[in-house]
């Protein structure tokens, strides 16, 4: 991989990074400071701000988990650095 392919697997890798980075701030803590008005939201009979807090926050990053593996492999697969199955 020349200088010019590294820099853009990187540049895309980075920006990846940023995206998983900012979701897990949002899901992590901007979420649950608005735990109060989201209550007044009802899912499954259950307050929407206790569901982000007890299940909703960890689903939340078991799908990011998985979506960043997938991601990740692809932007490996076009720069030609993937790890072989």
């Amino acid at each position: 991989m020349d200088s010019q392919e590294n820099d853009h697997h990187w540049q895309r890798t980075s920006k990846l990074m940023l995206v998983m980075m900012a979701l897990w701030l949002f899901f992590s803590y901007i979420i649950h400071m608005f735990v109060t008005p989201l209550n007044g939201i009802k899912i499954f009979g259950f307050p929407l701000g206790f569901y982000m807090a007890s299940q909703g926050s960890l689903i939340a990053f078991v799908v990011m988990l998985f979506w960043f593996a997938k991601a990740q492999d692809k932007i490996d697969r076009d720069a030609g650095v993937a790890e072989d199955d």
